[in-house]
């Protein structure tokens, strides 16, 4: 659409830009009309993001998390708190789907990564609540559908909007979802990426800004949510964001990426919600072999090493960070449609041509379309 952002996003402007990375979805859409606790109607869906892909799996990543606020869940974190160390698949679903993709995580690990899952295995999972256009008490997502999820993890472009764990959810009182941008940011002569992507589930209407530009109110397009969803008041719902990057981190460093988390947030407009679980989770996939937890293949006590940026050089960073988080947000409302879930709630899609007349009227240059 030509909106305006700062930094040089990578080839692809999502988190697959990041060597290595891969994301896999599974989306569930079926039925319509009114709802019946178990038949459904469905919109909802598991998302994996593999750091180091499939065959990493099992090696460590440095890593860190912050809650900017608590009424949420992801799974593991006292772990990465505990170690600074990821080594699993990240999974994001519905909130009541959390348990069927935690064991699908440790199927998956079992089958596939035996030599992984001697020990005890701590997946993380995320969640946001789909309640608004999903049956989200019925079963629906299954430990299946988690394994299919990771299965289907690829590399290279990623789908964005009503897919994979972002199918049912909500942004500003619009349709919103899945989204994902990456920055490059240049350390000495080294260039590293960052990529964020975000489950959008957040956000009151009249908060929306894009560009700078307060505009969720003055776009004039309905806002049922109001209305019809009393049992969760506007604003709540929750909003999990994965930030991944190549360049060396410490642990300490990835927790202090994902605390600017919601810089990039609030330029969209958040204000924050009581009701919302905004839960954010940094990684790095530099130092391959390190933060293990056991000892040498020989049984021997060794030392660990870790390269890592300098704390007075890692600026850049937090910008990128910021920077991609609020476009991955404006990009899961813009690869959207308007949807109708259960009892025929309405959840409008964010309306193009009108977002552009407004921000030209305001001054904003909008870039050509390539």
């Amino acid at each position: 659409m030509g909106i305006p952002f700062t930094g040089s996003p990578g080839p692809l402007n999502a988190i697959t830009d990041v060597p290595g990375v891969e994301v896999g979805y599974v989306t569930l859409v079926e039925g319509s009309g009114p709802l019946r606790v178990g038949a459904g109607p469905v919109r909802t869906g598991v998302t994996a993001i593999l750091p180091r892909g499939r065959d990493g799996v099992g090696m460590p990543c440095a890593a860190g998390w912050h809650s900017l606020n608590g009424n949420g869940e992801m799974t593991g974190t006292t772990w990465i708190s505990e170690t600074g160390a990821l080594s699993l698949p990240v999974l994001i679903t519905n909130t009541h789907a959390i348990g069927p993709c935690h064991r699908g995580v440790i199927d998956w690990v079992v089958a596939n990564r035996p030599e992984a899952a001697t020990g005890w295995l701590l997946p993380v999972v995320a969640e946001t609540y789909d309640g608004y256009l999903n049956d989200i008490n019925g079963s629906h997502v299954t430990a299946a559908h988690a394994v299919q999820a990771i299965d289907d993890a690829a590399p290279g472009p990623v789908e964005e909007g009503s897919v994979g764990g972002g199918t049912g959810m909500n942004c500003y009182a619009f349709k919103a979802g899945s989204g994902t941008a990456s920055r490059l940011v240049h350390h000495g002569g080294d260039r590293y990426t960052v990529g964020a992507f975000v489950q959008a589930n957040f956000g009151r209407r009249h908060e929306l800004v894009v560009a700078g530009q307060q505009v969720g109110d003055a776009l004039g397009v309905e806002n049922p949510m109001d209305e019809a969803h009393q049992a969760v008041p506007p604003g709540a719902g929750s909003v999990i964001v994965v930030v991944a990057t190549d360049a060396p981190l410490l642990p300490g460093q990835c927790e202090a990426l994902a605390r600017r988390v919601p810089l990039g947030l609030a330029r969209t407009g958040t204000t924050g919600s009581h009701f919302s679980g905004d839960i954010f989770l940094a990684l790095s996939t530099a130092n391959p072999g390190a933060l293990g937890s056991t000892k040498s293949a020989d049984g021997t006590e060794g030392y660990d090493e870790l390269r890592f940026i300098q704390w007075g050089s890692i600026d850049p960073l937090y910008e990128t960070v910021v920077t991609s988080v609020e476009e991955a947000v404006l990009n899961a409302l813009i690869a959207n449609d308007t949807t109708v879930g259960r009892d025929d709630h309405r959840s409008p899609a964010l309306p193009h041509d009108p977002l552009t007349d407004l921000l030209t009227e305001r001054g904003v240059a909008l870039a050509p379309l390539r």
